[in-house]
């Protein structure tokens, strides 16, 4: 699914990663760990490709992503892969649903048909009674699965998520890792979670440590 060699990356004079490799399969749910500054955030944006690295190769279902420029990047990221963050970055001004598909509007779906697929996933994540309301009368757990369902929306290979669930409660905590386990049985999709939680990476398929900005 996804081949690492070699990843640097350096903001100035300050080296955040210092030659990372990673391979990921298909339906693995991989957990990054470490510590504030170990480079993980940095790692997850390059892997996802929001970011580039100074060096080194990365390849995605067998595509190079350096050959990938402008718009053909964005379409790839579009069509393939999935983001979940700490922070749900819901835009306020839209309702649950409106929110959803907005990947699908940007992919080129018909209205119509991403709003069927948005209230199916919605329904299946157990937010259908909260199709029209907007983030700010959602709970973290509401707003979190909402955002859920917008990286979903294009059918992704790949999720990838930014401590997904620190900003929620033990509870929400628990049923929003329990789901990601339940779509990678359900969907056969692939997680790369970058997480404080230990739990989270207790269940995981791989946990992954980094430190100073390489695999430990």
């Amino acid at each position: 699914m996804l081949i690492a060699s070699e990843i640097t990356k350096s903001y100035g004079d300050i080296p955040i990663l210092k030659g990372i490799n990673l391979e990921i399969t298909k339906q693995e749910i991989i957990c990054i760990t470490g510590s504030s500054g170990a480079g993980k955030t940095t790692l997850l944006q390059i892997l996802g490709t929001l970011d580039s690295p100074d060096s080194g190769e990365l390849s995605i279902l067998g595509q190079n992503i350096k050959r990938l420029k402008g718009k053909k990047l964005s379409k790839f990221r579009n069509q393939h892969l999935g983001f979940v963050f700490q922070f749900h970055q819901l835009l306020p001004e839209f309702t649950a649903v409106e929110n959803v598909i907005i990947p699908a509007l940007l992919g080129g779906q018909k209205k119509s048909e991403a709003l069927k697929k948005a209230e199916e996933i919605l329904d299946y994540l157990n937010v259908s009674h909260r199709l029209s309301h907007k983030p700010a009368q959602l709970s973290g757990g509401e707003q979190q699965r909402v955002a859920v369902a917008r990286a979903l929306i294009n059918s992704p290979e790949i999720i990838f998520a930014d401590e997904p669930s620190g900003n929620l409660d033990s509870k929400n905590s628990n049923e929003l890792h329990d789901l990601f386990f339940q779509l990678k049985k359900e969907f056969g999709q692939t997680f790369v979670i970058v997480t404080h939680n230990r739990e989270l990476a207790q269940m995981a398929d791989r946990t992954l440590g980094m430190k100073d900005g390489i695999m430990i």
